[in-house]
């Protein structure tokens, strides 16, 4: 069963939040502004935040940056995941991915199913992993960002989740790019 394993130290990560859209602003950024006080709420820093136009080159960019960022240890976008022309995050990410992680859409979709039943199937939520960080694209509701920090992230990101979680092999995630 998974459960919070007391006797390990809570380790903070450091996240950058990436809002993809048209027509919002920072005042009306409310699913930027979910992840941020969830993050912050779980005790990890936000080390940066951004909004973009639905623009898949200009997101891969910050994405890449991001990436390359040593004090960038996660990124969360939300929007453009959706099926219309506009919606090019998911793109984006692919572009920038070395692996995805496959499963983290199918369980965001389950999560999902259980709010809003068979219109999760629109969603195309994904994650991914680039120069030892993680990158996760998510709906750009703020339903949508409750439910995939609270369904899957919090536990992820916390490193005394168990049976595991993404934080205890942070620091293998580059190890093909260190190898001689």
């Amino acid at each position: 069963m998974p459960k919070i394993d007391e006797n390990k130290a809570f380790v903070p990560v450091r996240i950058a939040v990436l809002t993809v859209s048209d027509s919002r602003g920072p005042d009306q950024d409310r699913s930027g502004q979910v992840l941020v006080d969830r993050l912050q709420a779980a005790g990890h820093v936000l080390a940066d935040r951004a909004i973009l136009p639905d623009e898949r080159d200009r997101i891969a960019d910050q994405l890449r940056r991001w990436v390359a960022d040593p004090s960038v240890d996660v990124v969360i976008s939300t929007g453009g995941t959706g099926l219309t022309g506009r919606d090019v995050t998911v793109e984006a990410h692919r572009d920038v991915y070395e692996k995805e992680i496959e499963a983290f859409g199918t369980v965001f979709t389950i999560v999902s199913m259980q709010k809003i039943g068979t219109s999760a199937v629109q969603s195309r939520a994904t994650g991914g992993v680039a120069q030892g960080t993680y990158l996760f694209a998510l709906p750009g509701s703020p339903g949508a960002c409750k439910d995939a920090w609270d369904g899957i992230l919090a536990m992820q990101l916390d490193y005394r989740h168990r049976p595991c979680n993404f934080v205890e092999i942070m620091p293998r995630l580059d190890e093909h790019l260190r190898r001689k």
